[in-house]
């Protein structure tokens, strides 16, 4: 693979220019990673999700900044064309913008991410402002923040009438200007998430947000049916993989119990 074909932040806004769509998945280890991004992913997401679907919490509050950095050193070691971005865990960048720096920086010196993302919206700018003077390419992340979870009084849809647009349109202008490279746009009303897309320049990457956003992101355990708690409303799943392991585990136990495994072809 030449050099050319590593994924950027720069290619982000090319495919925009050219309307092509930005395929983003999260990921949390090598071996997930490696298949991912062989096959053809734009961008791995080491998504503060991992906080539920690897970990087992309720919500992605408690993972701590050094579980991230241990889960992006991971993917991005697996990554040879993808762009690797590194999700902020919650009060890693909230308290000061120097903070946010020392942080994010981590990210990108020992876990080998080429960006950050963040949530939050105007308020957030002047944290990204800063990130981005550095030089640390952040990925703003507005509407449905699950970081914000307490605050909205749960998974609240956004942008459902003319006050939450006009903030969400605010917000995507200020982190645009803030010198964000793209935005996740998560649980917004299709309509608001249109008028988002196309009011700023940078590609918007949309979760639960409708069709017209610059690109789709979704968590891989959803959308392989590993993970099988609760399925959002947003998810497709293309495979049913926890019945498919379910049954293979099941035929290994079958097979160990009655002596069929090992044969003497799989013996020494």
């Amino acid at each position: 693979m030449s050099p050319a074909d590593k994924i950027t932040v720069k290619s982000f806004r090319e495919f925009k220019k050219r309307g092509e769509p930005i395929v983003v998945l999260t990921a949390y280890d090598y071996q997930t990673a490696k298949i991912l991004d062989a096959v053809g992913v734009d961008a791995l997401l080491v998504g503060d999700s991992a906080n539920m679907v690897f970990y087992g919490q309720p919500n992605t509050l408690s993972i701590t900044l050094e579980q991230m950095l241990y889960h992006t050193q991971a993917v991005s070691r697996a990554a040879a064309r993808a762009l690797v971005i590194g999700d902020m865990p919650f009060l890693s960048y909230q308290i000061s913008p120097a903070e946010a720096v020392a942080n994010a920086g981590r990210f990108l010196k020992e876990a080998g991410a080429a960006a950050v993302k963040l949530e939050g919206g105007v308020e957030l700018a002047p944290t990204v402002k800063h990130l981005v003077e550095v030089g640390i390419p952040v990925m703003g992340h507005i509407g449905l923040a699950p970081q914000a979870v307490h605050k909205m009084g749960g998974y609240v849809v956004q942008g459902k009438n003319e006050k939450s647009v006009a903030y969400l349109v605010e917000s995507a202008h200020a982190l645009e200007e803030a010198g964000a490279f793209s935005l996740v746009v998560e649980g917004v009303a299709a309509d608001a998430a249109r008028k988002i897309t196309r009011s700023v320049s940078i590609p918007t990457i949309g979760i639960g947000a409708g069709s017209d956003c610059d690109g789709q992101v979704l968590v891989t355990s959803d959308m392989l049916g590993i993970f099988s708690d609760f399925k959002p409303k947003f998810v497709r799943r293309y495979a049913n993989l926890s019945e498919e392991i379910k049954k293979a585990v099941s035929n290994f136990i079958t097979d160990v119990k009655h002596h069929r495994f090992p044969t003497e072809e799989e013996s020494y």
